[in-house]
C-alpha cells in the first residue's frame, strides 16, 4: 500500500473537516457545488481507466466462485440493506437511501489490498472485479428505482441523467483513452495510468471537500446523525462476514478463495454511489452524507476483518 492508501481514512476525514471550515465563508459556500461533479468525474474516470476490464472472460473460469459472489453482492446485499435502512432508519429517509446505494455498489479497488494481506487469493479476486464494475453500473438505477423509490418519489429521467453524466461519461472516455493510447502503451501505462491511479483519492477528497463547503451549514446541524448510521453499517459488515464464512464452507472452498469471497462481499463502492448521490440528489445532503460517512467505518472494519481471517487460518 502507498502512504496515501494506507492513511486515505484519515485523508477522507481531513477533507470533511476541511470542507465544513471552508463552507463557513459565503462566497466559497455558494461555487462550492459546482466543483462536486467535476472531481467526480475525474475520479470516475481514474477508477475505468484503472479497472482490467481486458480481464473479464477470467472471471468465468471459476464459476463456483463467480456465483457466489454475484448471487451475494447483487441479490443478497441489496434486501439486507434495505430491511436494515427499514429497522434502524425509517425515521430517516435521506440517511436510508443514502444506506442502501453504499451497500449496493461493491468495491473495485482497495478490496485487493486487504485480500492480499489476508493471504487471499488476489488473481481470483482481480477476475470479478470487471463483473462487479459492469454489474453495480447496470443495476445501480434498478435498486434506486425499487428500494429508493420505496422511501421517497424518484424521478427516472433525474436517474437516467445522474447515470449518464457520472457513469456512462467517464467510462467512455476512459476506453477512448484505451484506444487512441493503443499505440502508444508505454505512455498509457507509465505515465496516464499510474497518475489517476494515485490521483484517484485526491479528486474524491476534493470532491468531498466541495461537498461539505456547499451544505456546511446544513450538515453542522445534523451531525449527530452519522451516530444512528454506526449500528447498521456495523451489522452489515458483521452479518455479510457471517454469510460469506458459511457460503466458502458449503461450497468447500479453500482458505485462499474463501478470504477472496470474504472480502469482495464486504468492501463497498462508495465513490461511484457518492457521485449518483450527488447529482440525482442535490438538495438532500444527507444522502450523500451517508455515502462519506461509510468508508470512514468500512477502511478500519477492513483492516479487522483481514487480520481476523488470518487468526482463523492459524488456528
Amino acid at each position: 500500500m502507498s502512504l496515501i492508501e494506507k492513511f486515505q481514512t484519515i485523508i477522507i476525514l481531513i477533507a470533511v473537516f476541511i470542507g465544513l471550515l471552508l463552507g463557513q465563508f459565503n462566497f466559497i459556500q455558494q461555487h462550492a457545488e459546482s466543483l462536486i461533479i467535476p472531481f467526480l468525474i475525474l475520479m470516475l474516470y481514474g477508477l475505468f481507466l484503472t479497472t482490467p476490464l481486458k480481464n473479464l472472460k477470467d472471471a468465468f473460469k471459476n464459476i463456483r466462485f463467480l456465483s457466489a459472489s454475484t448471487i451475494i453482492n447483487f441479490v443478497w446485499t441489496p434486501l439486507l440493506a434495505w430491511g436494515l435502512g427499514a429497522v434502524f432508519l425509517a425515521d430517516h429517509p435521506a440517511l436510508w437511501i443514502g444506506f442502501i446505494m453504499l451497500m449496493v455498489t461493491p468495491c473495485t479497488d482497495w478490496y485487493l489490498v486487504f485480500t492480499s494481506i489476508a493471504k487471499g487469493n488476489v488473481p481470483l479476486s482481480t477476475s470479478v472485479l470487471p463483473i462487479n464494475l459492469i454489474l453495480q453500473l447496470v443495476l445501480l438505477p434498478v435498486y434506486l428505482f425499487i428500494f429508493a423509490g420505496t422511501i421517497e418519489t424518484i424521478s427516472v429521467s433525474t436517474i437516467f441523467e445522474s447515470v449518464i453524466l457520472v457513469l456512462i461519461l467517464p467510462f467512455t472516455l476512459a476506453h477512448l483513452t484505451r484506444i487512441v493510447l493503443k499505440k502508444r502503451v508505454t505512455l498509457l501505462n507509465a505515465k496516464v495510468t499510474p497518475f489517476f491511479a494515485s490521483s484517484q483519492i485526491i479528486f474524491l477528497c476534493l470532491a468531498v471537500a466541495a461537498m461539505f463547503a456547499s451544505q456546511g451549514s446544513y450538515l453542522f446541524n445534523n451531525l449527530e446523525l452519522i451516530s444512528i448510521l454506526l449500528v447498521p453499517i456495523l451489522l452489515y459488515f458483521f452479518i455479510n462476514f457471517i454469510v460469506a464464512k458459511l457460503v466458502g464452507k458449503l461450497l468447500k472452498f479453500s482458505y485462499e478463495d474463501a478470504v477472496s469471497l470474504n472480502l469482495t462481499v464486504i468492501a463497498r463502492n462508495s465513490p461511484v454511489a457518492l457521485a449518483i448521490a450527488v447529482t440525482a440528489f442535490p438538495e438532500q445532503p444527507m444522502i450523500a452524507l451517508a455515502l462519506v460517512i461509510g468508508p470512514l467505518i468500512e477502511l478500519p472494519v477492513l483492516a479487522v476483518v483481514s487480520q481476523a481471517l488470518l487468526m482463523m487460518r492459524k488456528k
